[in-house]
């Protein structure tokens, strides 16, 4: 078990690589939507429901990755659920119906689902040791991950087919696996430091009601999910309304992502000091409020770099709120709080894609882009009903 200050620099170096491999592949893949959807003739409604295999996949896996966790250990399911992520993000492009991109869609959602709770569960118990709101800085990894994948679909979507940048994508993922894998394999998740006699301790969480308790865990988790909607919605759906409402080029419309996920890398990298300075009470109202304004111009915007700036100060103001969520979560209520909380926002990111493309072929691809500020303004609201509900 690791003790050391190496040790846990060595851990949290591993941990988030896996956050970073995560954002680039998944990156990789939303880059190349609008590819696959003309590749497999879908409409905006059939697109919609083969994303519900990426949702049925994740949210399937989830309920069963904790116990899985619990009984190999939190960094051998991370490894494990980075491989199968790595291969199956050369599916999509293979497949010529809806039907098949569905099901294929339905691995890589397993896939992307089991990693993400298996390696929030590691970076909260590396947090629990270091005894620092370090949380956002994991998910900064992601996003950089995430803008590098973006940026790097845009650059080749005009020279690569869909099929071999993913392929392409695949063998990076393995090799990236193979370098923190041994990390991760040779240590267990370390322990909490034994509090100092005057330090706080958790009796007070624990004196609460359990049923308030679990109600908390589930607000927490319910900003997790308005919040994560959005970053699901951006990543499927972004460069599509670029491309196809405001006539942009493949290439320009993947700067879409690109734009989100570079201000949502800068406000996660700033995070811990944002959180230590504020406190999360005021970081997620703040977030909610700057992410609600960006959306509604990024979704309704008349030109394209407006909508590229509105789709930034997005990014900007979800920043720290998943993170924000998770940490509350778990102080909360532990390890279970932080596997609620994870599931609620990874079903809100996996969810969102779907309703987005009902709502557009109801009515329109802008309007439907507003529904993530309409749930920005709601985390916000909840944000100010709990921020003293438990302690900075």
């Amino acid at each position: 078990m690791p003790g050391t200050s190496r040790d846990l620099t060595r851990l949290r170096t591993a941990i988030t690589a896996f956050f970073a491999l995560d954002g680039f592949l998944f990156a990789g893949w939303v880059v190349r939507i609008p590819a696959i959807k003309h590749q497999t003739g879908a409409s905006a409604g059939d697109l919609g429901l083969a994303l519900l295999g990426v949702s049925a996949g994740a949210v399937l896996t989830m309920t069963l990755t904790g116990r899985l966790c619990r009984r190999y250990g939190s960094h051998q399911v991370t490894v494990a659920c980075a491989v199968l992520l790595s291969l199956s993000v050369a599916l999509p492009p293979l497949t010529h119906s809806v039907l098949a991109l569905g099901a294929v869609l339905l691995i890589f959602g397993a896939a992307y689902g089991g990693i993400n709770v298996a390696f929030n569960s590691a970076a909260v118990d590396l947090v629990t040791a270091l005894r620092r709101p370090i949380m956002p800085s994991f998910h900064a990894a992601f996003s950089l991950g995430g803008m590098v994948g973006a940026g790097l679909g845009g650059l080749v979507a005009g020279a690569l087919s869909p099929t071999l940048h993913l392929a392409g994508l695949a063998v990076v993922g393995l090799l990236v696996t193979a370098r923190p894998a041994p990390t991760l394999l040779r240590h267990e998740p370390p322990s909490a430091p034994t509090p100092a006699p005057s330090a706080p301790s958790a009796p007070e969480t624990s004196r609460r009601p359990q049923g308030r308790v679990r109600g908390l865990v589930i607000v927490f988790g319910l900003i997790a999910g308005c919040t994560a909607y959005g970053e699901g919605a951006m990543a499927d759906w972004g460069a599509l309304h670029l491309e196809q409402d405001l006539d942009a080029s493949s290439g320009v419309a993947a700067l879409g992502y690109t734009c989100f996920a570079l201000a949502m890398t800068i406000g996660r990298l700033s995070g811990t000091a944002l959180l230590e300075r504020l406190g999360h009470g005021r970081t997620v109202v703040a977030g909610g409020a700057t992410a609600a304004a960006g959306m509604l111009l990024g979704s309704l915007a008349p030109s394209l770099w407006i909508a590229l700036l509105g789709f930034a100060v997005t990014g900007l103001g979800l920043a720290n709120l998943f993170p924000v969520a998770v940490e509350r979560a778990g102080t909360l209520a532990g390890p279970n709080g932080v596997a609620t909380a994870s599931t609620f926002g990874y079903g809100g990111m996996l969810l969102g894609p779907p309703a987005i493309g009902f709502m557009a072929d109801w009515l329109s691809l802008p309007v439907a882009l507003t529904s993530v500020a309409v749930l920005a303004a709601i985390a916000t609201l909840i944000g100010l009903a709990t921020r003293r509900a438990v302690p900075n």
